[in-house]
């Protein structure tokens, strides 16, 4: 066996000066990775060796990429490219656009650790309505109270004032983000961000491309606008218009269980079976649906028993589902976004479903100071959701809410569970999280039998297997 390191991110500043310290190549670029990878399928020479001749020949690794791609299909030889983004001074509405993408990763200023200042972006669609200072005057009373409830709650409840006083700033905020992608999904991004509505955007796509299109330009390739990003959902929401008209109002329950598989612990305790024996699936569903309870029990037990607070649940897991309608707050969302596995869809954010208000606002008796903003913010969107469409969500706050769909595997869920509800998890998205928990225990208790955050670890497992687990999660 022999393993070689064929390559490791480096920051561009270390490459730049290397480059000036070194004759003219052209091999400084990540396509070699990718043109010698896609040609171990069919060439029997060693993987370096492979590296070796395509860093000799780089014109010659950018026309194979091209072919590979065009004519063969095979994109994901793009995949072995990888790149890192500093995006600075974006909004946090346009965070949320870029954290979309699922395969790629992500480390994001924090609004709930770090003190906020006066620094928005002003979107190109704010600027051609001719209501800037609507805009302006709007965004400074919301960061004036921030302000405001950072220094009253500073004193008043210690811990909580960045926490909390966010919930009151705007989605033209400007946030920052480190941004790890290859370059398949890059070009993806790149493709979604030149059809998107929203000008900041296609700025963004814009730069991003500019900073690549010479570095690799054999495997960044679909980068246009096209209908298919640009219209579907407009074509969508048209036709749904006309079959279903259009409501809003502020529902009551924030958390609703609309889907789930059917008979989910038996499903769950088939997919064990399946994996454990040599029978057929519908063998193993026979077999699992005359167990008794305690016997289903004690194989999901079982599969759980060796379990530490870091592990993840097995992966028949995954062959059980969940499906949440939630209603939630910008801030609760920007936290569920980051769970890539499961499938996440939005309606735009609509002030008509109200504002999650943070309870330490009402302990220092500040609600209607909060209240007041909310309702001169959602003056200021309507009218210029008149000018401007979808360029009015800027001006809404982190407390602003929209209805979501989320559909999660059983194992995703443990994930989910485990991080939400731990004791250090911020409250807004652990309130929602042990709502879908007991919700979720409700209609599959024996897949659900470990759920729980991270801190409960501990005792969950007492009371099912009547001893400790031998490690406990760390103490913060």
């Amino acid at each position: 066996m022999k393993v070689y390191l064929a390559g490791y991110n480096v920051d561009s500043e270390v490459i730049e000066d290397l480059k000036k310290n070194s004759p003219p190549r052209e091999d400084v670029t990540p396509e070699t990775l990718s043109a010698a990878y896609a040609r171990i399928s069919r060439d029997p020479r060693p993987a370096n060796e492979l590296r070796a001749i395509a860093r000799q020949e780089v014109g010659r690794a950018r026309r194979s990429n091209q072919n590979i791609i065009f004519k063969m299909g095979h994109h994901s030889v793009a995949e072995h490219a990888v790149f890192n983004f500093d995006i600075i001074g974006v909004s946090r509405l346009a965070i949320e656009e870029i954290e979309k993408f699922r395969l790629c990763s992500y480390t994001e200023k924090s609004q709930r650790y770090i003190k906020l200042s006066e620094d928005i972006v002003l979107p190109e669609e704010i600027k051609k309505s001719g209501l800037q200072d609507l805009f302006f005057n709007t965004v400074k009373a919301q960061n004036d109270l921030y302000h405001n409830l950072n220094q009253k709650k500073h004193t008043l409840l210690k811990g909580w004032a960045i926490e909390d006083a966010r919930y009151i700033v705007s989605l033209a905020t400007e946030g920052q983000l480190g941004l790890t992608i290859n370059a398949r999904n890059l070009e993806f991004m790149i493709r979604r961000f030149a059809s998107h509505p929203l000008a900041e955007l296609g700025e963004l796509g814009l730069k991003i491309y500019d900073l690549v299109k010479d570095v690799a330009p054999s495997i960044i390739l679909f980068t246009e606008a096209n209908d298919f990003d640009a219209k579907t959902y407009v074509d969508l929401k048209e036709k749904a218009s006309g079959l279903t008209g259009s409501s809003s109002h502020p529902d009551e329950q924030s958390v609703r269980l609309v889907g789930f598989t059917e008979d989910p612990d038996t499903k769950l305790i088939s997919a064990l079976l399946h994996t454990s024996t040599d029978l057929s699936y519908s063998l193993c569903q026979q077999h699992a649906s005359r167990l008794s309870l305690e016997e289903k029990r004690e194989i999901v037990k079982t599969a759980m028993q060796k379990m530490e607070f870091f592990d993840s649940v097995l992966r028949e897991f995954e062959h059980v589902d969940l499906v949440f309608e939630l209603v939630i707050s910008a801030t609760c969302f920007a936290q569920f976004k980051r769970h890539r596995m499961a499938t996440l869809t939005a309606q735009n954010y609509n002030p008509g479903l109200g504002v999650t208000i943070p309870p330490s606002i009402q302990e220092i008796g500040a609600e209607k100071d909060f209240m007041d903003i909310i309702e001169r913010t959602d003056e200021a969107f309507n009218l210029l959701n008149e000018k401007t469409s979808r360029g009015a969500d800027y001006v809404l706050t982190n407390a602003h809410r929209r209805r979501v769909l989320l559909k999660v595997n059983a194992r995703e869920f443990y994930h989910i569970s485990r991080l939400r509800e731990d004791a250090t998890a911020q409250w807004d998205i652990q309130n929602v999280v042990r709502i879908m928990s007991d919700l979720a225990k409700k209609v599959m208790p024996l897949t659900c039998l470990l759920i729980g955050g991270k801190d409960a670890y501990p005792e969950i497992y007492q009371n099912i297997f009547g001893c400790p687990p031998k490690l406990k999660p760390p103490e913060y």
